[in-house]
Protein backbone atom coordinates (compact mmCIF):
# COMPACT_ATOMS: atom_id res chain seq x y z
CA UNK A 1 0.00 0.00 0.00
CA UNK A 2 1.00 3.61 -0.59
CA UNK A 3 0.93 6.03 2.33
CA UNK A 4 -1.57 8.89 2.24
CA UNK A 5 1.26 11.37 2.77
CA UNK A 6 2.90 10.28 -0.48
CA UNK A 7 -0.21 11.07 -2.50
CA UNK A 8 -0.56 14.37 -0.64
CA UNK A 9 3.00 15.32 -1.59
CA UNK A 10 2.33 14.64 -5.28
CA UNK A 11 -0.91 16.64 -5.16
CA UNK A 12 0.90 19.59 -3.60
CA UNK A 13 3.76 19.28 -6.10
CA UNK A 14 1.29 19.52 -8.98
CA UNK A 15 0.08 22.84 -7.54
CA UNK A 16 3.57 24.15 -6.73
CA UNK A 17 5.80 22.87 -9.52
CA UNK A 18 8.83 25.06 -8.97
CA UNK A 19 12.30 24.65 -7.51
CA UNK A 20 11.77 26.97 -4.55
CA UNK A 21 8.78 24.99 -3.28
CA UNK A 22 10.44 21.65 -4.00
CA UNK A 23 13.63 22.56 -2.13
CA UNK A 24 11.64 23.64 0.91
CA UNK A 25 9.73 20.34 0.86
CA UNK A 26 12.64 18.04 0.05
CA UNK A 27 12.21 16.03 3.26
CA UNK A 28 8.62 15.19 2.30
CA UNK A 29 9.82 14.25 -1.18
CA UNK A 30 12.46 11.88 0.18
CA UNK A 31 9.90 10.23 2.45
CA UNK A 32 7.38 9.84 -0.37
CA UNK A 33 9.99 8.48 -2.78
CA UNK A 34 11.14 5.93 -0.20
CA UNK A 35 7.54 4.88 0.36
CA UNK A 36 7.08 4.33 -3.37
CA UNK A 37 10.43 2.53 -3.61
CA UNK A 38 9.49 0.21 -0.75
CA UNK A 39 6.29 -0.70 -2.56
CA UNK A 40 8.08 -1.35 -5.86
CA UNK A 41 10.60 -3.56 -4.07
CA UNK A 42 7.74 -5.51 -2.51
CA UNK A 43 6.29 -5.99 -6.00
CA UNK A 44 9.64 -7.20 -7.34
CA UNK A 45 10.09 -9.61 -4.45
CA UNK A 46 6.56 -11.01 -4.83
CA UNK A 47 6.27 -11.15 -8.62
CA UNK A 48 9.90 -12.19 -9.06
CA UNK A 49 8.82 -15.64 -7.93
CA UNK A 50 6.83 -15.89 -11.18
CA UNK A 51 9.22 -14.00 -13.44
CA UNK A 52 12.91 -14.79 -12.77
CA UNK A 53 13.93 -12.11 -15.29
CA UNK A 54 13.10 -9.40 -12.74
CA UNK A 55 13.71 -11.31 -9.49
CA UNK A 56 17.17 -9.85 -8.82
CA UNK A 57 16.25 -6.23 -9.53
CA UNK A 58 16.34 -3.48 -6.95
CA UNK A 59 13.67 -0.80 -6.93
CA UNK A 60 16.23 1.95 -7.60
CA UNK A 61 17.10 0.28 -10.92
CA UNK A 62 13.49 0.65 -12.04
CA UNK A 63 12.36 4.01 -10.69
CA UNK A 64 12.41 7.15 -12.82
CA UNK A 65 13.80 10.49 -11.69
CA UNK A 66 11.35 13.17 -10.57
CA UNK A 67 13.11 15.80 -12.68
CA UNK A 68 11.73 16.51 -16.15
CA UNK A 69 13.88 17.05 -19.24
CA UNK A 70 12.60 20.46 -20.34
CA UNK A 71 15.18 21.17 -23.04
CA UNK A 72 12.83 20.52 -25.95
CA UNK A 73 9.49 21.03 -24.22
CA UNK A 74 7.21 24.06 -24.14
CA UNK A 75 6.22 22.97 -20.64
CA UNK A 76 9.07 24.19 -18.43
CA UNK A 77 7.72 22.77 -15.17
CA UNK A 78 10.85 21.22 -13.62
CA UNK A 79 9.26 18.19 -11.95
CA UNK A 80 7.02 15.30 -12.89
CA UNK A 81 3.69 15.01 -11.06
CA UNK A 82 4.14 11.29 -10.54
CA UNK A 83 6.37 8.49 -9.34
CA UNK A 84 6.88 5.69 -11.84
CA UNK A 85 8.82 2.46 -12.23
CA UNK A 86 9.60 0.28 -15.24
CA UNK A 87 10.27 -3.21 -13.92
CA UNK A 88 12.06 -5.17 -16.62
CA UNK A 89 15.15 -7.22 -17.28
CA UNK A 90 18.15 -4.93 -16.95
CA UNK A 91 16.18 -2.13 -15.28
CA UNK A 92 14.31 0.85 -16.68
CA UNK A 93 16.93 1.73 -19.34
CA UNK A 94 17.03 -1.67 -21.04
CA UNK A 95 15.49 -2.39 -24.46
CA UNK A 96 13.29 -5.19 -23.13
CA UNK A 97 9.56 -5.26 -22.50
CA UNK A 98 8.43 -5.33 -18.89
CA UNK A 99 5.98 -4.14 -16.26
CA UNK A 100 5.04 -0.60 -15.33
CA UNK A 101 3.55 1.13 -12.29
CA UNK A 102 2.54 4.80 -12.41
CA UNK A 103 1.59 6.66 -9.22
CA UNK A 104 -0.22 9.95 -9.75
CA UNK A 105 -3.25 11.28 -7.85
CA UNK A 106 -6.28 10.73 -10.04
CA UNK A 107 -4.24 9.08 -12.80
CA UNK A 108 -2.51 6.00 -11.40
CA UNK A 109 -2.24 2.84 -13.47
CA UNK A 110 -0.37 -0.45 -13.83
CA UNK A 111 0.41 -2.50 -16.88
CA UNK A 112 3.17 -3.68 -19.14
CA UNK A 113 4.56 -4.28 -22.59
CA UNK A 114 6.99 -2.13 -24.53
CA UNK A 115 6.68 1.59 -25.22
CA UNK A 116 8.11 3.20 -28.38
CA UNK A 117 11.00 0.76 -28.94
CA UNK A 118 13.88 1.68 -31.24
CA UNK A 119 13.63 0.80 -34.97
CA UNK A 120 15.57 -2.49 -34.68
CA UNK A 121 13.37 -3.78 -31.86
CA UNK A 122 10.22 -2.52 -33.60
CA UNK A 123 11.12 -4.44 -36.75
CA UNK A 124 11.75 -7.63 -34.75
CA UNK A 125 8.42 -7.35 -32.90
CA UNK A 126 6.45 -6.85 -36.11
CA UNK A 127 8.17 -9.83 -37.65
CA UNK A 128 7.33 -11.98 -34.63
CA UNK A 129 3.68 -10.94 -34.82
CA UNK A 130 3.69 -11.79 -38.53
CA UNK A 131 5.27 -15.21 -37.97
CA UNK A 132 3.28 -16.10 -34.85
CA UNK A 133 -0.13 -14.51 -35.38
CA UNK A 134 -2.09 -17.31 -33.75
CA UNK A 135 0.02 -17.21 -30.61
CA UNK A 136 -0.17 -13.41 -30.41
CA UNK A 137 -3.96 -13.41 -30.89
CA UNK A 138 -4.34 -16.10 -28.25
CA UNK A 139 -2.44 -13.95 -25.72
CA UNK A 140 -4.62 -10.90 -26.38
CA UNK A 141 -7.87 -12.87 -26.42
CA UNK A 142 -7.26 -14.77 -23.19
CA UNK A 143 -9.99 -14.24 -20.63
CA UNK A 144 -7.58 -12.98 -17.96
CA UNK A 145 -5.94 -10.42 -20.24
CA UNK A 146 -9.24 -9.15 -21.65
CA UNK A 147 -10.82 -8.93 -18.21
CA UNK A 148 -8.01 -6.90 -16.70
CA UNK A 149 -6.84 -4.85 -19.69
CA UNK A 150 -9.40 -5.05 -22.46
CA UNK A 151 -6.76 -4.75 -25.17
CA UNK A 152 -3.61 -2.97 -26.24
CA UNK A 153 -3.26 0.78 -25.79
CA UNK A 154 -4.45 2.77 -28.83
CA UNK A 155 -3.55 6.33 -27.87
CA UNK A 156 -2.91 8.96 -30.53
CA UNK A 157 0.57 8.67 -31.95
CA UNK A 158 1.15 5.00 -31.16
CA UNK A 159 0.00 3.68 -34.53
CA UNK A 160 1.00 4.23 -38.15
CA UNK A 161 -1.65 5.31 -40.66
CA UNK A 162 -0.64 2.58 -43.11
CA UNK A 163 0.70 -0.95 -42.75
CA UNK A 164 4.51 -0.78 -42.56
CA UNK A 165 6.57 -1.47 -45.67
CA UNK A 166 7.02 -5.15 -46.40
CA UNK A 167 3.52 -6.23 -45.30
CA UNK A 168 0.34 -6.52 -47.35
CA UNK A 169 -2.35 -3.89 -46.77
CA UNK A 170 -4.88 -6.59 -46.00
CA UNK A 171 -2.59 -8.49 -43.64
CA UNK A 172 -4.77 -10.15 -40.97
CA UNK A 173 -2.56 -8.68 -38.22
CA UNK A 174 -2.46 -5.21 -39.79
CA UNK A 175 -3.86 -3.36 -36.73
CA UNK A 176 -1.02 -4.75 -34.60
CA UNK A 177 1.69 -4.37 -37.23
CA UNK A 178 0.86 -0.67 -37.48
CA UNK A 179 1.45 -0.11 -33.78
CA UNK A 180 4.62 1.65 -32.59
CA UNK A 181 4.06 0.53 -29.00
CA UNK A 182 2.64 -2.72 -27.65
CA UNK A 183 1.41 -1.82 -24.20
CA UNK A 184 -1.66 -2.34 -22.02
CA UNK A 185 -2.67 -0.75 -18.72
CA UNK A 186 -5.47 -0.56 -16.21
CA UNK A 187 -6.41 2.37 -13.99
CA UNK A 188 -6.00 2.30 -10.22
CA UNK A 189 -8.55 4.31 -8.19
CA UNK A 190 -6.95 6.48 -5.52
CA UNK A 191 -8.82 4.56 -2.82
CA UNK A 192 -7.10 1.32 -3.88
CA UNK A 193 -3.65 2.87 -3.51
CA UNK A 194 -4.10 2.90 0.26
CA UNK A 195 -5.48 -0.63 0.39
CA UNK A 196 -3.57 -3.54 1.86
CA UNK A 197 -4.49 -5.58 -1.23
CA UNK A 198 -2.67 -3.22 -3.64
CA UNK A 199 0.35 -5.52 -3.77
CA UNK A 200 -1.85 -8.52 -4.52
CA UNK A 201 -3.72 -6.57 -7.22
CA UNK A 202 -0.44 -5.50 -8.84
CA UNK A 203 0.98 -9.03 -8.90
CA UNK A 204 -2.29 -10.29 -10.41
CA UNK A 205 -2.17 -7.60 -13.12
CA UNK A 206 1.47 -8.37 -13.92
CA UNK A 207 0.71 -12.09 -14.10
CA UNK A 208 -2.01 -11.37 -16.65
CA UNK A 209 0.34 -9.46 -18.93
CA UNK A 210 3.38 -11.71 -18.49
CA UNK A 211 2.64 -13.80 -21.65
CA UNK A 212 2.68 -10.59 -23.73
CA UNK A 213 5.94 -9.47 -22.12
CA UNK A 214 7.55 -12.84 -22.83
CA UNK A 215 6.33 -12.78 -26.45
CA UNK A 216 7.79 -9.31 -27.00
CA UNK A 217 11.09 -10.15 -25.31
CA UNK A 218 11.46 -13.28 -27.40
CA UNK A 219 11.23 -11.06 -30.45
CA UNK A 220 13.71 -8.54 -29.10
CA UNK A 221 16.23 -11.29 -28.28
CA UNK A 222 16.21 -12.76 -31.78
Amino acid sequence: MIQTASLKFLKNLAKNNNKLWFDSHRAQYETARKDFGDFIQAVIDAFGKADPDIASLEAKQCMFRINRDVRFSKNKAPYKKNFAASIKRGGRKSVFAGYYFHLEPGNSFMGGGIWMPMPDETKKIRQEIDYCQDEFNKILSSRTFKTLYGGLERLDGVSLVNVPKGYEKDHPAAPYLKLKSWFADRAIPDADLHSKILLKQTVKAFNAIQPLVYFLNRAVEE
